[in-house]
Formats: structure tokens, sequence, C-alpha cells
């Protein structure tokens, strides 16, 4: 295999990688503020988000790498996307915003300290949607043209792409339930805990249909998981992602053992991820556009791909000591004040 071979399939793999650490660590963020408005009092408000306050800024950085990843490495599948996805993009950097101003302004408030709360909750959900919808016309497909996307500007509105969104919301409130079971306790841990349970349900509930939806989208991922033996390859995927919600279900309400349910919860969330992934390989594009069509000149990937040698391990190692300076459990009187 040459370069010009090799080089898309490194940086597709280096794309969806940032992808995926965002959906895992911003997940849980955005998940506490979709959780927020079902908190007693502002004084549980405040617990839930001082257990981000120290790293929620921290983890957008691999919004920013994957974005920029996908501009550098895959420019045609960049512009495309852009160009069919303007309004949900539009959306979701608004309410990532409007949640990060929120975050910030409601410790410092005082008359205002419940609307800034409401407005977190509010950016912080429709910042999930948004990336769900997304997801849902990423895979969906789009119309394409000579590799132009000929679609309107609501081209992105789909029953699956709706699906998806709302399916992303109820997963992001499950990561920040099971992360506030290992990040408080006492009456909000139990709290927690009872929210836990019946969301593993819903998001099981939506995985299947999303799962059962996938493979009639395209007849190529019908083919890629029923014919052959493909079905005895791929099939440990669904079936762990089964075998994972069935102990998610079982430990969330078990005691003392506080970081199982959110290490099964990230676990859950990449089996899902590599369904997808398998689903759409080789493309980036559904449902005609490859990862080699729409990469850049191997020099350019090569040039980027040093810096990406740098960047990788530098986020991977302040993101680990961040998350070991701040571990442990977050006492009423510790955070923003």
């Amino acid at each position: 295999m040459d370069v010009a071979t090799v080089l898309p399939v490194i940086w597709f793999f280096i794309v969806g990688f940032s992808v995926l650490m965002y959906v895992l660590l911003d997940g849980f963020v955005l998940g506490i503020g979709v959780l927020t408005p079902f908190a007693r009092d502002e004084q549980d408000k405040d617990i839930m988000m001082n257990t981000a306050a120290p790293i929620w800024d921290g983890n957008e950085t691999w919004l920013i790498l994957g974005g920029m990843g996908l501009f550098a490495a895959f420019p045609i599948a960049y512009a495309t996307m852009l160009s069919a996805l303007y309004l949900p993009v539009l959306l979701m950097l608004i309410a990532l915003v409007f949640r990060g101003v929120a975050f910030e302004f409601r410790f410092k408030a005082n008359r205002g300290k419940r609307f800034w709360g409401s407005a977190f909750a509010l950016g912080s959900t429709l910042a999930a949607f948004a990336q769900g919808v997304i997801l849902g016309a990423v895979v969906e497909g789009m119309p394409l043209q000579e590799g132009k996307y000929i679609g309107g500007p609501f081209g992105w509105f789909s029953p699956f792409s709706m699906l998806t969104g709302v399916a992303v919301v109820f997963g992001y409130a499950l990561l920040g339930s099971t992360w506030l079971i290992l990040k408080t306790e006492a009456r909000l841990q139990r709290v927690a805990r009872y929210m836990a349970r019946p969301l593993v349900l819903v998001v099981v509930a939506f995985m299947g249909l999303v799962s059962a939806w996938l493979p009639f989208l395209d007849s190529r991922i019908m083919a890629r998981w029923f014919e052959g033996p493909n079905l005895w390859w791929l099939a440990p995927v669904p079936l762990l992602a089964l075998a994972n919600a069935v102990a998610l279900w079982r430990v969330a309400m078990r005691e003392g053992r506080d970081a199982v349910p959110f290490l099964l919860t990230m676990s859950f969330f990449v089996l899902g991820f590599a369904g997808i992934v398998i689903g759409i390989w080789p493309n980036i594009l559904p449902p005609a556009m490859s990862i080699w069509e729409a990469a850049s000149p191997p020099s350019s990937q090569q040039f980027v791909l040093v810096g990406a040698i740098v960047l990788l391990p530098a986020i991977l190692g302040y993101t680990w000591w961040t998350y070991k300076v701040f571990a442990g459990k977050v006492a009423a009187d510790s955070g923003y004040h």
C-alpha cells in the first residue's frame, strides 16, 4: 500500500478518536446540564456543576482537534458537511457558547442565579440535540453530485436525524447521572442512582431503534452486517453492547462501586460508536464519499500528521493529569463560589 492509501485511514481514526473522546468527556458535562432541572434546590445544582468545574473547558479541546483534523485531512468532506449541516452546526456552537457563559455567570450572579441555571440546562440540552442531529444526518447520507452537496438548507431534517438527536440527549443524561454517582455522595448520589436506572432502559431502547434502522438506510450497510461471514465477525459488537447494558442496569443501584457505572456507560458509548463506524466504513460521508475521495494531498496530510503526533500525547497527558488532580468526591463547600 502506498502513502496515499494509508494516510487517509490514519487520519480517519485520528478524527474518529477525537470525536469519541469529546463525546465521552464533554458528554457527561452536557448530561449534567440536562439533569440540573431535576435537582432539589440551588445547592444541589452547585454540587452537580462543581463536579465538572475544574475540567469542563479542557474537554472541548477534543472537538476542536476533531474539527481541525477533518478540515486538514478531508477538506472536501469538511466543506460538504458545513454546507449541508450549517443550521445544526450553528445551533450547536451557539448552544455551547450559551452553556459556557451560563456556567460562569451562575456562580457569580445573585438575583439571576435561577435564570443562569435554566440557561445552562437549555444550552446543554440544545447542544446535545444538535450533535445528535448532525450524527444522524451524516450516517443517513447526503445527496451529492460530483462531490458537492445538492440538498437544501433543511436536507438534514428527517425522522432518523430527529431520533438520533433525542437519543443523544438521553445518552448524555445517562453519562451525567453515572458521573454524579462517581463524584457525589449521600442524598445527591442516591438521586443520581435512581435517575440512572430508567435512563439505561431509555438509552438501550434508542440504541435498538437506531441499530434496527441503520441497515435499511443503505443496502451496503445491510450487506456489511449480514452478508457472508460478516455477521459472525461483527456479532460481538451488539452482543457486547447488550451485555454491557445488563451489567450497567444491575450495578447502577449497587452501593460501594461508584466508578463502575460511569465506566460501563463510557464503554456502552464506545461500542455504539464502533457500530456506526463499521456501518459507514470506508465512507466518511455516506452514501458514496470515501475517505480517499475526500482526502487532501498526501503532502498536506503528512505535514499536519507531524503536529498530530505531538499534540495527541500532549492532550492525552494533560487530560489524564487534570482528572487525576481533581479525582475524588466533591463536597458541598468546594468549587466555584
